[in-house]
């Protein structure tokens, strides 16, 4: 049901709540328009007391384009399209580092979709960064040297930094052959507003292409550093039947690992371009 639309900024960099909309219905067109809108100027938007079913969920992600499940995704017993996230210990799992959706894919996600099932009592926040915002504080000499790099992005980069000692060579040499890395570049442009943004991230970005390992890793750890400033950031405390969507092409986001019951998330992921 569509009332009085309201978008409410939360801090000058990123994010905005979003009432006066029940998602359980699925919104209309001009609705949707709004939404788009918000999303495009506030990079990701909450919605509280959402208590959409699995499918309602699905009907909402398809609003925004064609819902994709990415490589590995645990899916919805009920709903091929949706991931389920259920954890009680999450250091190490892979969501507590500054990251994109599937940025080791040709095509990663252009939006993300979270949604708050069951949750501990306290703690699981999430943190969102705005990469435009990262990448414009750069000197502009800066922006120039980054705007010809590409990065090198591989799924089992965390595999072989995991504290999991028992991740085996056999089987991070597999998942590279099902799942070969791929380069983005550094700094990729937005398809809507034009804008670029950095697009590194600390779990996938597994060097820089063109320089030596030291040049890479001094280049990449000053990049990631800068990406987290609190000034770039909001962080949300989620509630029952919370809701996010944030735009995956321009925005890294965290999982604060600070809890030890149980946090179940849903969660859908829009199909994007290429990165350029």
């Amino acid at each position: 049901m569509y009332h009085a639309l309201e978008v409410l900024p939360l801090t000058p960099a990123i994010g905005a709540e979003v009432r006066g909309l029940d998602l359980q219905e699925t919104p209309a067109p001009e609705v949707v328009v709004k939404l788009e809108q918000a999303l495009l100027e506030h990079l990701v938007l909450f919605f509280r007391d959402q208590d959409l079913t699995p499918a309602q969920l699905v009907a909402l992600g398809r609003c925004f384009g064609t819902v994709s499940l990415p490589p590995i995704a645990q899916p919805h017993p009920d709903e091929p399209d949706l991931m389920i996230f259920d954890q009680t210990e999450p250091i190490g799992a892979g969501a507590d580092t500054w990251h994109t959706d599937a940025s080791w894919i040709e095509n990663p996600p252009a939006i993300s979709i979270l949604s708050a099932v069951a949750l501990p009592a306290l703690g699981g926040d999430t943190c969102f960064a705005n990469m435009y915002a990262a990448y414009e504080s750069l000197s502009p000499t800066f922006r120039e040297m980054l705007g010809n790099l590409k990065a090198v992005q591989d799924i089992t980069a965390p595999m072989r930094m995991a504290r999991d000692k028992e991740v085996l060579q056999d089987t991070i040499e597999d998942m590279q052959r099902r799942y070969p890395p791929v380069q983005h570049p550094v700094v990729r442009t937005h398809p809507v507003t034009g804008r670029q943004a950095l697009y590194v991230t600390e779990n996938s970005t597994d060097g820089l292409v063109g320089l030596s390992p030291r040049e890479s890793d001094l280049l990449l750890g000053f990049l990631l550093e800068h990406a987290k400033s609190p000034v770039f950031q909001c962080r949300f405390r989620w509630e029952p039947h919370s809701i996010a969507i944030w735009d995956n092409r321009c925005v890294l986001h965290f999982g604060v690992p600070d809890y030890h019951e149980r946090r179940i998330m849903y969660r859908l992921c829009i199909e994007g371009d290429r990165p350029v």
